[in-house]
């Protein structure tokens, strides 16, 4: 998702791949495939952008995780507080609560 501005300033979270087109007239106009449309702050250049980065973290993410370790199929034995190989921990998303 990526995060956008209102005419009035409030932010919102829009899921970039419902977008069908973004018009500048002058306003920015993002339009979303079910014809709903936000008129944002953010200049075309600048939804454009952070769309591109958002696509971009998630292949990044994407190739960072360990995919076996979810075809495991014995059970592991959990300690509270801590991470066992957790796919995610790699990328700084899991972490042990202990640590502050």
């Amino acid at each position: 998702m990526i995060t956008l501005t209102r005419l009035s300033g409030t932010k919102f979270a829009l899921n970039c791949d419902l977008i069908e087109r973004v018009d500048a007239t002058p306003d920015t106009v993002v339009t979303l495939i079910d014809g709903k449309k936000y008129v944002v702050i953010e200049s075309l250049d600048e939804v454009l952008t952070s769309v591109r980065r958002h696509r971009g973290e998630v292949l990044a993410m994407s190739t960072a995780i360990d995919l076996d370790v979810w075809a495991r199929t014995e059970p592991r034995t959990a300690q509270l507080g801590t991470v066992f190989e957790h796919p995610t921990a790699r990328l700084g998303l899991a972490h042990d609560e202990t640590d502050g």
